[in-house]
């Protein structure tokens, strides 16, 4: 079930925005930036409008001057949710979008990443990629993870995860509220075996890290703040 923060505030794509370029990678087109000889990867997964967003372009391009070889997938395989569509409902978009076909084509990128000579990979969600992201986490196919703003992520998935975690959530977030953030941190830091970073942001709303208006200062502020987060904890584990 879709809740309206997921789907709002939708993005204008563009095929060419980003100072990276697109090529088949892993079997899907992605879009890549950074040095091609890294050692070091960067791997994001979308929200439901897709790899041609402009600010998660963005954000990768932010990764790459920071030294990371970085891909952005089409995990959505050019058929971002469209919300202008009367006719295909969120549900019908997603049953044909699942999570575990998500999973396993990331994995064949992270297999390419390897077969390139990367020797770790930090991989970051947003909203519906968080999701597969807590997935890959679980088994010892990448080397740290970071969550912005999940959708429909479970204690017991998050529990499975067996690579350092950050999990940035937003205070105003109805499909992940902070109090199940919360709830997400204080087991795993019981559970001792995974290093974790927990932060909520004040003020902000679900989606702020991609799907901010780039002519809003304090929003696009707020923004560059959980991207630092991101860095800083892919900068302790992906070196």
């Amino acid at each position: 079930m879709a809740n309206e923060q997921c789907c709002a505030n939708a993005p204008t794509l563009s095929s060419t925005c980003g100072a990276g370029h697109v090529e088949e990678f892993g079997g899907l087109k992605t879009y890549i930036s950074g040095p091609s000889d890294s050692k070091l990867a960067i791997l994001l997964v979308s929200d439901v409008f897709g790899y041609e967003a402009p600010n998660l372009r963005k954000l990768a391009d932010k990764c790459a001057a920071a030294g990371y070889l970085v891909v952005v997938p089409d995990f959505l395989h050019g058929d971002p949710f469209d919300k202008s569509n009367p006719n295909r409902t969120f549900q019908a978009w997603s049953d044909a979008h699942p999570i575990d076909k998500a999973t396993e084509t990331a994995i064949s990128v992270v297999e390419a990443l390897k077969a390139k000579g990367v020797s770790k990979i930090g991989c970051a969600g947003f909203c519906w990629g968080a999701k597969v992201v807590v997935k890959l986490g679980q088994h010892p196919y990448i080397n740290a993870a970071v969550v912005l703003h999940p959708s429909f992520v479970t204690l017991d998935e998050i529990l499975a995860v067996k690579v350092p975690i950050s999990i940035l959530g937003a205070e105003n977030d109805q499909i992940s509220p902070p109090e199940l953030l919360k709830q997400f941190g204080k087991a795993l830091e019981a559970k001792k075996e995974v290093d974790c970073f927990l932060k909520i942001f004040p003020g902000v709303s679900h989606g702020w890290t991609v799907k901010y208006p780039s002519d809003d200062e304090e929003a696009v502020k707020r923004a560059a703040e959980a991207h630092q987060d991101m860095l800083d904890w892919f900068a302790k584990f992906i070196c």
